[in-house]
């Protein structure tokens, strides 16, 4: 098959659609580890896309024990130039309701023991971070939410916790005072390494409770979170699959993602050693090639 270049993060169970054709799982290694699993690769509505269980076939790998970095150079390996990234998260807001969809474009990052970086040895790199998002997917998925006629909040702040262990009372109500919408596990440093690896990303926030900060809420039972979670990859799948039907390479090509380590390299290049070039050839090897 020709180069994927839609990739889709999220749980194990996206993948088993009616409509999404297995061509082949693709087992990588990169300079930075072992992904979580396998890439499968194969079909939907007619465009060719990769899959990666972010926590491996099983849900075996915990938050942070995920090696985003791999998950990321491994997409890259393989052509993706734009990944859908799909998460459960609990919500901070009265109105945002579990079996909602939030399309967050802004980040707190509260992980305190992840690799945040591909360039954290022997070279300088600084990506602009003010718009972790792609307004260009982002804006794909909206339409695509409104198409299915999912319930669906365009914008939003998520703010991403360390885990496994869930928020204490004290933290959810700190949360929202900041004006979080969301709060979740897996997409830091997952949007920044993407915008690292020179790849559009965007993330459906999938609401599978409210978190604890909502007392009429306490008692909601965990049989409720997984029937919630079981409806949202229904709606999730449908989702994906219109969005990758409308998906044009050309109308939703963002450039600020496709070029966002121009001018980000500060290191002298003549500096560089050639073992760290050698791990970073797919990353950034057109500076030191012009």
């Amino acid at each position: 098959m020709s180069n994927p270049l839609i990739g889709i993060i999220g749980g194990s169970g996206l993948y088993h659609m009616d409509d999404f054709e297995v061509i082949e799982t693709v087992k990588l290694s990169t300079p930075f580890g072992e992904p979580s699993d396998e890439y499968v690769l194969g079909k939907l509505g007619g465009k060719d896309v990769v899959f990666l269980p972010r926590h491996g076939r099983g849900h075996l790998i915990t938050a942070p024990m995920v090696n985003y970095r791999a998950n990321i150079y491994g997409m890259k390996m393989l052509g993706v130039s734009n990944i859908l990234s799909v998460s459960a998260v609990g919500s901070l807001k009265e109105q945002y309701h579990p079996g909602h969809i939030v399309l967050v474009d802004q980040f707190i990052d509260k992980t305190i023991a992840r690799r945040q970086t591909f360039f954290d040895e022997g070279v300088a790199v600084h990506i602009l971070g003010a718009h972790p998002i792609s307004a260009k997917i982002s804006g794909l998925l909206l339409e695509a939410c409104l198409k299915v006629g999912a319930i669906v909040h365009a914008g939003g702040t998520y703010v991403c916790m360390e885990g496994p262990a869930l928020s204490t009372r004290a933290e959810s109500l700190l949360h929202r005072s900041w004006g979080a919408d969301v709060i979740g596990m897996t997409n830091m440093p997952e949007a920044k390494l993407a915008r690292e690896a020179e790849i559009a990303y965007a993330t459906m926030a999938m609401i599978t409770d409210y978190d604890c900060w909502h007392e009429e809420e306490e008692a909601f039972s965990a049989e409720k979170i997984v029937e919630t979670f079981k409806t949202n990859v229904k709606t999730a799948q449908k989702v994906l699959k219109c969005a990758i039907e409308m998906f044009d390479a050309k109308k939703h090509y963002d450039p600020v993602c496709a070029h966002a380590l121009d001018g980000a390299l500060i290191s002298h290049i003549s500096m560089i050693k050639p073992e760290t070039k050698k791990r970073l050839e797919l990353l950034l090897g057109r500076f030191w090639k012009d």
